[in-house]
């Protein structure tokens, strides 16, 4: 059986898709049963699936958005056909998939779709995106929050399958750090104490603009020496981000980070006072588990899949509520019992999620699709 793994929409291992790729294909072993060949652009032969040896087919000559589009609408079953593939696995498949699948096909969905449908301003695309998915073998979701918005989309229940991304516990792990007051992370060093809060700049749901707001509110009602870390890539929303930062009187207390690389995210969460999360609608929360993961508290708004994938192990918050974002950054803050509660719930929940798990379950979704 021979798997063929699409890296195109993946952004290089530089956004969630990515570290989802890398971490899932670093999992992927060749055996005599089995064998997987990753394809896509040239950059990403030396950042997906190298570590394990898999062979990469490189298609250089696509590139830019609507050329890639089109390549999947009109191209790639006929390439999928002519590399022998028994299944492929569409990583990016709120993005890019064919209009029908003549090689088996699984795609992978770690967006809310019916957000990104609500995004796009070119109805054709989203009919076509709408009718990719429903022709597709199997959806792969990380939570059950994407599920139901799928099968409101008209994609049947029987196939969608959920699994639960990772955590790679090799890295997130508690940790002790060498200095009490300063995470020394080149080229940053960050003063402590700190809350964190790891996302992309690239929309108005993420809340990072209302984060800062309470944050400012938290300063001026507790006098902490609290910083505020946003480490994530700037998007389209990040002129917003940067001046609500410049606009507040806590100011010198925010520090942007931008592109932050993902295996420094362990340091960067185990030296803080705990990991904010306020972003609404998400699909998959990866960064609220592995900050539990790296024996750190949590505290997320009460929205999308973050209940169903943090539990009863994070303080939950109302992300249009200032007041209610800045108790709890208070609580976090100052209160032992409740540290001490969500820490050691956190590092138990966080154990059920790994990589390995993964792997073995989109290998079982890819052998199914293949003998059909």
């Amino acid at each position: 059986m021979k798997v063929g793994i699409d890296t195109f929409g993946c952004n290089h291992g530089r956004s969630g898709l990515g570290s989802y790729l890398s971490s899932l294909t670093a999992n992927f072993q060749n055996t005599d049963e089995i064998t997987y060949e990753l394809f896509g652009a040239e950059i990403d032969r030396y950042i997906f699936g190298s570590e394990q040896n898999l062979t990469y087919k490189a298609l250089s000559s696509v590139e830019g958005l609507f050329p890639l589009r089109f390549w999947h609408k009109c191209f790639a079953n006929s390439f999928a056909h002519r590399q022998s593939y028994d299944a492929v696995l569409y990583a990016a498949g709120a993005h890019y998939l064919p209009s029908s699948f003549r090689v088996p096909g699984v795609a992978v969905v770690n967006d809310v779709v019916s957000n990104l449908l609500a995004e796009n301003k070119a109805k054709v695309l989203s009919v076509s995106i709408q009718r990719s998915l429903k022709k597709a073998d199997r959806v792969i979701v990380p939570s059950q929050f994407i599920r139901k918005d799928l099968e409101k989309l008209g994609v049947k229940n029987e196939k969608i399958v959920v699994i639960h991304n990772g955590i790679n516990h090799s890295l997130f792990y508690p940790q002790e750090l060498l200095s009490p007051s300063l995470v020394d992370i080149k080229p940053f060093a960050i003063q402590r104490p700190y809350f964190i809060y790891a996302s992309r700049l690239n929309a108005s749901s993420k809340k990072h603009v209302e984060l800062i707001k309470a944050f400012t509110l938290f300063k001026d009602k507790t006098h902490l020496p609290h910083r505020l870390v946003l480490a994530g890539s700037d998007g389209p929303y990040s002129d917003e981000v940067h001046k609500a930062a410049f606009a507040s009187h806590a100011a010198s207390d925010i520090f942007i980070t931008g592109f932050f690389p993902h295996e420094n995210f362990p340091a960067l969460y185990s030296g803080s006072d705990g990991c904010l999360f306020p972003a609404v609608g998400e699909g998959v929360g990866l960064p609220v588990l592995e900050a539990m993961a790296t024996g750190v508290p949590v505290a997320c708004a009460k929205s999308g899949a973050l209940p169903e994938i943090a539990g009863n192990n994070a303080l939950y918050f109302d992300a249009d509520n200032i007041e209610d974002i800045a108790l709890a950054m208070e609580t976090l803050a100052l209160d032992k019992a409740e540290r001490e509660r969500l820490i050691a719930g956190g590092i138990a929940w966080t154990k059920r999620f790994s990589w390995e798990k993964t792997a073995e379950m989109t290998t079982a979704v890819l052998r199914e699709v293949a003998a059909r």
